[in-house]
């Protein structure tokens, strides 16, 4: 996440879990749903670096970044607590 602090980190996190949460249809807790967005916005930082995807500075692309990333994290989730 370009351009956000620790404290920024934390909001969009939380935010990004809370979203990807919903999106899956699921309900999870703050920890959870920050670790997922935290988690998530890793991925998605990752994922857009590696297509080309220039990730523009601030909160809102962050988030954006931020819950794409953590709604694939529980998507992958979901295929191996589904085959255990």
């Amino acid at each position: 996440m370009t351009g956000v602090g620790l404290a920024g980190v934390i909001i969009v996190g939380g935010l990004a879990g809370w979203i990807a949460s919903l999106l899956a249809g699921q309900r999870h807790g703050l920890g959870p749903n920050l670790l997922t967005g935290v988690v998530g916005s890793f991925i998605g930082a990752v994922v857009a670096n590696r297509l080309g995807i220039d990730i523009l500075p601030g909160l809102a692309s962050s988030l954006l970044v931020s819950v794409a990333g953590a709604a694939f994290l529980l998507s992958l989730l979901g295929l191996f607590r589904r085959r255990a």
